[in-house]
């Protein structure tokens, strides 16, 4: 029976090496599908790599899955364990009446052997005095001698024969009781070792389909095929465009021949020019356009080189064509249109071709870096329209709104339940000369948006407003799809007691940002109807709550796909909104709209990014302490950094000197201790894990064990992997932003 108890603990052991290995290996080809992301995604062969990425990650899939089913099988075999310890202890006190039978039949063996010797003795002696004539005295002693022996002798054959009986009869129920427990036993491992092997068994078949597919995928991709994706990624169009009407030459100075100029610095008109010499009152003087490009003044400052959209757009601002006549030819309506496009194709060309201005444009918005008042604006190289595209505009009659239900349900305002979102100053206010980390890392400055961690995550039916960083660098009107910026940003909020993973409490909200260029708002009130924003949201089976703003939003409640939620604007009410808000602030470059608010769906500790177990040793005189962190790539989608780490310790019993590794930061007046780390990712040493020690020398001991509090923050990864798609014609996404941080992360002992 001990000897079952040992093979059950060893096959334990056994199985939970097997799914350490498994999920090293799943972890390890995981990274090979992230490799496969990094590799070129120019040419022909790019297709391949997304089959080579899926193939592997499924793979990846299947071996994390083995290890879900054996660590729910180690789990079994851990409860059979404690069965059995059970059983054996409630056996052992059942078959104690065959130990005293042991015991009994042990010691009448003895007794009866001795009784038999000492009978055969003392008969022996009484023949050998017979035998020498002894004295009828001597024979009457010893006779009786040898009657006294022949009756401890029977009486020991008796109990003997007692003891036997009993002693069988114990020992083969005691025996069949063994026995039966031993089957048992054997049963039960085969059961484990069978859903063992079915397990590993369920997984190579996975990996079989997996890379079946993955071979009916390479063998279905053709050199055809390729060559057709390539051409469709990178092609312009399959009809030729149709002829080009002649243009000013305005945007040429730069890209084509300098145009010849007279001796004022007036262009000089071609003979064949789109202007009609009818429409003129001066037929018999050539019309001109003056050109002066002011050369950029050097200097050592900070703004050398640099232009600012304020200025340019004063410069498109002050720009006027000539006054002409009433036009009564289209062709000529259509050069004079032709001219403002060219003029503001090179104002936009001029920005993007300058590296110096990358900063501060709606296009390549980050919503939630910091920025700074009087930032000059800039229009990224890729935003730019090349000079071929279409520039026809978006009418009225294009603009097709999306299919909504007959009725739009009003969604019921409320606000998400979990730990308290307010945020908190982290590091000590009084530590060293260098400046703590802001209270809420996520917040502009200077904006009022839900783009801040600071702010609370409950429902909020009034939209916020980013501050101005520069004019507004759409002035293209409707000739292009609008952009349309989206910010995600999630707090994630954890309470870790000891190193019992059960015992982690985790609440995760987020909030939803759209930001509008202020060039919009033209747009929105000179179209009777603007094509209404729409788009998708996935992966909302993840979320628990969602709290859209009544306000501005609608969505479908009788969607049957629970993985993705389809939502669009009240056009009339946000043209109002953004309307009333340029009025307000009408320097502001762009306006942040707060959509919705969710609160997303966790599962314990393997929810938060990053894990903690928290450790103490108080003494009179000293305090050990000891904070082991492993960093999680599972809680996000997909797995970031995460930077700004920083853990503070409260330590009681005034100290009067610390030891630490790595090295912390003591603060004497809030008795603090504070940890700065590095970046933490899979890329780290040890894959992120980690533990900090700190040994604290006392006046006034011991220490109460307190609670520590940890910070931390993410760019470009949520942790509830919602993402966004627009839906329909009209608008584009110019900026997918996500980023995640900490709300109240705490741990205790």
């Amino acid at each position: 029976m001990k000897h079952g108890q040992i093979s059950s603990k060893e096959l334990s052991e056994f199985i939970r090496e097997r799914a350490t290995i498994e999920e090293a290996y799943s972890r390890s080809m995981t990274k090979l599908a992230k490799t496969a992301s990094n590799c070129s995604q120019l040419g022909t062969f790019a297709p391949m790599w997304d089959v080579f990425k899926q193939s592997t990650e499924k793979l990846a899939a299947c071996h994390m899955e083995l290890v879900r089913k054996l660590q729910e099988l180690i789990k079994e075999v851990q409860k059979y364990v404690e069965e059995q310890a059970k059983n054996h202890k409630k056996t052992k006190e059942e078959v104690a009446s065959t130990l005293e039978a042991v015991q009994n039949i042990q010691s009448v063996s003895q007794a009866l052997q001795k009784s038999k010797e000492n009978y055969i003795s003392k008969t022996l002696e009484q023949e050998r005095m017979r035998k020498e004539g002894a004295t009828q005295k001597d024979l009457d002693k010893a006779g009786l001698k040898v009657k006294k022996a022949t009756e401890t002798y029977k009486s020991y054959v008796e109990k003997y024969a007692t003891a036997k009986t009993e002693f069988e009869q114990r020992m083969t129920e005691t025996s069949q009781k063994f026995q039966g427990i031993e089957e048992e036993h054997v049963l039960r491992m085969q059961e484990i070792i069978h859903s063992y092997c079915q397990s590993v068994e369920e997984t190579h078949i996975q990996i079989g389909e997996g890379q079946e597919e993955f071979v009916k995928n390479m063998e279905n991709t053709s050199v055809e095929s390729l060559i057709q994706k390539l051409a469709e990624s990178k092609g312009t169009g399959k009809e030729r465009p149709g002829n080009t009407d002649f243009v000013c030459g305005v945007f040429c100075v730069f890209l084509q021949n300098v145009p010849q100029l007279d001796e004022e610095g007036f262009c000089i008109r071609p003979e064949n020019s789109f202007y009609s010499s009818s429409d003129s009152e001066d037929e018999d003087e050539p019309r001109k356009f003056h050109v002066q490009i002011k050369p950029v003044q050097t200097n050592n400052g900070t703004h050398q080189h640099k232009a600012t959209i304020d200025e340019l757009k004063a410069s498109i601002g002050n720009i006027s064509l000539s006054p002409t006549p009433a036009v009564r030819d289209a062709s000529h309506q259509h050069a004079v249109t032709n001219y403002s496009l060219c003029f503001t194709t090179f104002i936009l060309f001029y920005l993007s071709s300058n590296s110096r201005l990358s900063n501060n444009d709606l296009l390549s918005l980050d919503p939630f870096g910091p920025t700074s008042t009087g930032s000059s604006s800039s229009l990224p190289h890729s935003s730019v329209p090349p000079p071929n595209r279409p520039t026809t505009p978006l009418g009225t009659a294009t603009i097709i709104p999306p299919p909504r239900p007959l009725s739009r349900p009003k969604l019921p305002a409320g606000k998400l339940t979990g730990i308290n979102e307010a945020g908190r100053p982290f590091s000590p206010s009084k530590m060293s000369n260098s400046s703590p980390p802001p209270a809420a890392p996520l917040a502009r400055a200077e904006s009022s948006s839900s783009l801040s961690s600071n702010t609370s995550l409950s429902t909020s039916n009034t939209p916020t407003v980013g501050t101005s960083r520069g004019p507004s660098p759409v002035t293209l009107a409707s000739l292009d799809a609008l952009p349309i910026a989206v910010a995600f940003t999630e707090s994630v909020n954890a309470y870790f007691k000891g190193a019992d993973p059960s015992k982690c409490i985790v609440k995760i909200t987020g909030d939803m940002t759209l930001s509008f260029p202020s060039g919009i708002i033209k747009i929105f009130t000179s179209s009777p109807s603007p094509a209404v924003l729409s788009f998708k949201l996935s992966n909302t089976s993840r979320l628990e709550q969602i709290m859209p703003n009544q306000q501005l939003l609608h969505s479908d409640s009788s969607q049957s796909d629970t993985n993705t939620k389809d939502f669009w604007l009240n056009m009339p009410a946000l043209t109002a909104y953004l309307r009333k808000s340029s009025e307000q602030n009408p320097a502001a470059s762009y306006y942040n709209v707060d959509i919705l608010k969710y609160q997303v769906c966790s599962n314990g500790i393997q929810s938060t990014p990053l894990n903690l177990v928290v450790y103490w040793k108080c003494t009179s005189s000293t305090t050990d302490l000891r904070v082991d962190y492993r960093y999680n790539p599972e809680a996000m989608q997909p797995p970031a950094a995460l930077t700004n780490v920083q853990v503070l310790v409260p330590v009681s019993g005034d100290v009067t000197n610390m030891q630490s590794i790595p090295n912390a930061i003591w603060n004497a007046e809030q008795s603090k201790s504070l940890w700065k780390l590095s970046d933490i990712s899979d890329k780290s040493e040890n894959e992120g894990s980690g533990s900090l020690r700190a040994k604290f020398e006392l006046s006034d001991g011991p220490s109460i064990p307190a609670t520590l509090a940890v910070q931390f923050f993410s760019e470009g990864s949520t942790l509830s992997g919602v993402d966004v798609e627009l839906v329909g014609s009209g608008y584009r996404l110019s900026l997918n932003k996500k980023r995640f941080a900490t709300g109240r992360y705490m741990a205790d002992c």
